[in-house]
């Protein structure tokens, strides 16, 4: 949704220093700060939906490189990681589809009212279900670290196991871009009509 690259690349700067800041915390057993990564995907998705070619390239690209220096300076070789197996590939659909949610609800020009949240709320949840879907269930058939036997019981099981944890995370940082989106915006308005008011004087 910006309008200038200079808008755009200090947005991208943004969202990548919150997703490196967050995203060093790997494991989902001791947070101390929530992985903003799929809420920093849809909320790109929203701001730079014009710039899919490159930004979504480096953010993926970014992603990869927190993982990997995390992982190797735990003194573990990355593909040894519990995390890590032939799953880890599609993280790149899994957060495509949280770009694309974001860049749905763009494309809506809902303004901040009733509308407006009702059209957020269905994007972040038909996105992260594509994305929760994908990245959990990729794990869970791929990854040597599932144990056997699987079974698409279990799997469902496994689903309802993090899926509101995981929503809850991304929620929380979708709700904090979407209200710095609505400061911005009124900001902005303020600031157009206190220019007018002077030209009309």
């Amino acid at each position: 949704m910006a309008t200038t690259q200079t808008q755009r690349l200090g947005i991208f700067l943004a969202l990548a220093l919150v997703m490196a800041a967050t995203r060093v915390h790997l494991s989902l057993f001791h947070h101390d700060v929530w992985d903003a990564s799929w809420g920093i995907f849809f909320l790109a998705g929203f701001w730079l939906r014009g710039s899919v070619r490159w930004a979504f390239p480096l953010l993926m690209a970014e992603a990869v490189l927190v993982d990997y220096l995390v992982i190797s300076n735990q003194g573990i070789n990355f593909w040894d990681h519990y995390c890590v197996s032939a799953a880890y590939w599609f993280l790149v659909p899994s957060y495509f589809s949280l770009w694309m949610g974001g860049s749905w609800m763009a494309r809506q020009k809902a303004g901040l009212n009733l509308r407006g949240l009702g059209l957020a709320a269905v994007a972040v949840l038909a996105s992260f279900a594509a994305c929760y879907v994908i990245s959990n269930g990729s794990f869970y058939w791929l990854s040597s670290s599932v144990p056997q036997p699987r079974s698409v019981a279990a799997w469902l099981s496994n689903l309802g196991d993090w899926y509101l944890f995981f929503l809850q995370t991304m929620a929380l940082y979708v709700a904090l871009g979407l209200v710095v989106h609505a400061l911005v915006v009124q900001l902005g308005r303020t600031l157009n009509d206190a220019d007018s008011s002077k030209l009309s004087r």
